[in-house]
């Protein structure tokens, strides 16, 4: 054979297109991946976000709440929305002002177990305690006309609806003090009031941001 002769090219081996096409899948999938990620991220749905403190057991309606555009993902099922907001709706929990609101935060009234009740304070509340604050009742039995017994606490959790200077009360910086309470703390609330109770708001908590 002459030296001349040309050599035949070798054939390209199946295990590097192989390879190739790989490549060229993963880079695809990549792509695709990037894309999706970007657009789940621009995707927004309305849900509601409170307009204001709403305190636990207080009716809810669409002008306590605004309606927000947030990218949520796979948890935008758990919020409040406009299509999921029932009429006679209350709220369960406390909801701080600007929160958006879980759908489990909203519910049926007739499912709740705590009920509000105007308590006038003996003593003037901290300028901190607002609605939404936690507080605890402390109540001093009356003896006779103006002594007392030792204070004991009355309600132990209960939470401030709304706060208003108590003119009924002369010569006293005392408060009237709307709360949230159990309904089995009802009836001994009721008779401290009843028999003359001096009542005292303590705050465990300040409203939350």
């Amino acid at each position: 054979m002459s030296d001349h002769t040309a050599a035949r090219p070798r054939p390209r081996a199946f295990w590097a297109d192989i390879r190739f096409l790989l490549g060229i899948a993963l880079i695809v999938a990549s792509v695709a991946g990037v894309w999706l990620v970007v657009s789940a991220a621009r995707h927004t749905a309305p849900v509601f976000a409170a307009a204001r403190t709403i305190v636990a057991g207080e009716a809810v309606g669409a002008d306590d709440l605004t309606v927000v555009d947030v990218s949520l993902g796979q948890v935008e099922g758990a919020y409040a929305s406009p299509a999921t907001l029932a009429p006679g709706s209350v709220a369960t929990r406390t909801i701080p002002e600007g929160q958006l609101v879980a759908k489990d935060a909203i519910g049926d009234a007739a499912g709740l177990r705590t009920t509000t009740v105007v308590v006038h304070s003996a003593t003037e509340l901290p300028a901190a305690v607002g609605p939404g604050s936690t507080v605890e009742v402390w109540a001093a039995p009356q003896l006779e006309r103006g002594q007392y017994d030792k204070p004991r606490i009355l309600v132990a959790s209960a939470t401030v609806v709304s706060v208003t200077a108590d003119d009924t009360m002369i010569g006293s910086a005392g408060s009237a003090v709307e709360l949230v309470i159990e309904r089995s703390e009802v009836a001994d609330t009721l008779a401290a009031i009843s028999g003359g109770a001096s009542l005292s708001i303590v705050p465990t908590s300040a409203v939350q941001p």
